[in-house]
């Protein structure tokens, strides 16, 4: 994800994006404790947050403290009616979400596809679905931004697909076909980027400085990778692509295919197919390979977590991750066979790059690529809301 440029420090819009991110990024804050964290004074923030609220993009408001003398701090929140619009196309469905200012999710969609979408598809989708939210839950709304989350190689600096290959699409300037169809601002990115972006900030990988995120969805497994606090995605911007890596495969009964890579050895599809489902999202297959008593169930899921654990020993002997995050169809795995997974990586890397190593499910759930979109989206405005607000 491109870092938006931002204003120099200690300047007035440098303050006010600090104010704007922390209400964003940790929730509401009283005037005293924005003093506080900051470091400015308190005519200083009762000005800043006076602009912000002009802007329309915080709310004010003093609480009600029963049986307090004297005039509690007023309490400053992001503003749910500045929103971001949130998309995951997919080869079986595309999500999209209104997702506000303050990481509420407004409104969402799953539109179940009959075939691989086209980009033209998508773009009209989106389009379609803003202009019926703006006349209904969005009608007090101001969008901001689009920002879309894609299973593939992104060239995230002019929004071209270069390579999604379980879509079909090759070098698409999705970002400008979307921008066509909408006349608003849009940023696209890898899908597992931007989950991990998402799950670093808000999710099971809050306060984790070094983390790997791997992405199981309908098009395959995907990745991101934090490293010292900072999102790390290569010099093409292509980086985390563990999907693409062959598995260690010591049992020929493991195998599903001829000498073949982690996302078709672990694979959604397969789960769906041993559970009887033709689609489902995120939330209805881990319902139901949970309540499974199948024999058949249990089996699958037991082989693709021993063929992710040598995927995810590789990834932690090069990268030392202090933890790991799984997220889509991967949670479920994490969830179902915890304890062994933790022990298979374990047995199968260096002991010292292994020492202390978390495997955890994505606290985001199924929001977690949608939120990853909206933080895409308002990067510009977070950067300098004097300039954008």
């Amino acid at each position: 994800m491109p870092s938006p440029t931002s204003p120099a420090n200690g300047t007035r819009p440098h303050n006010l994006a600090r104010v704007l991110r922390l209400v964003h990024e940790e929730g509401a804050q009283s005037r005293a404790a924005l003093t506080e964290r900051t470091g400015l004074n308190r005519s200083t923030i009762a000005d800043l947050v006076a602009e912000l609220v002009r802007r329309g993009l915080v709310d004010e408001r003093v609480p009600e403290v029963p049986g307090r003398v004297g005039r509690p701090s007023p309490v400053v929140t992001a503003s749910s009616r500045v929103v971001a619009i949130a998309v995951n196309p997919e080869v079986d469905a595309i999500e999209i979400a209104a997702v506000g200012l303050d990481r509420s999710i407004l409104v969402r969609e799953r539109i179940d596809n009959d075939a691989e979408p086209t980009p033209e598809v998508v773009a009209t989708v989106v389009a379609d679905r803003i202009a019926a939210w703006r006349a209904d839950e969005l009608a007090d709304s101001r969008v901001e931004a689009v920002g879309i989350a894609v299973p593939g190689l992104v060239r995230a600096s002019d929004g071209v697909v270069r390579n999604a290959p379980h879509l079909g699409w090759i070098d698409v300037p999705l970002a400008e076909l979307v921008r066509a169809a909408t006349s608003l601002a849009v940023v696209v990115d890898n899908d597992a980027t931007l989950g991990a972006i998402a799950e670093h900030r808000y999710g099971a990988g809050l306060g984790i400085d070094d983390l790997v995120y791997l992405n199981g969805g309908a098009s395959g497994i995907g990745g991101g990778l934090i490293i010292h606090g900072i999102p790390v995605t290569g010099a093409g911007g292509y980086a985390g692509e563990f999907g693409q890596n062959r598995p260690r495969i010591t049992d020929d009964a493991d195998r599903r295919t001829t000498d073949g890579v982690l996302e078709a050895e672990v694979s959604r599809r397969m789960l769906l197919d041993v559970a009887g489902l033709d689609q489902a999202d995120d939330d209805t297959l881990d319902r139901e390979l949970t309540a499974s008593e199948s024999v058949e169930v249990k089996a699958e899921v037991a082989r693709q977590a021993r063929v992710l654990a040598s995927a995810l020993a590789n990834a932690v002997n090069v990268l030392n991750p202090s933890v790991v995050v799984l997220g889509g169809f991967l949670a479920t795995l994490a969830e179902l066979r915890a304890e062994r997974l933790v022990n298979d990586v374990a047995a199968l890397a260096m002991t010292e790059s292994a020492d202390g190593l978390e495997i955890r499910p994505a606290a985001l759930g199924a929001d977690r690529l949608l939120i990853g979109a909206a933080e895409l989206a308002f990067a510009e405005l977070l950067a300098d809301p004097g300039e954008r607000g």
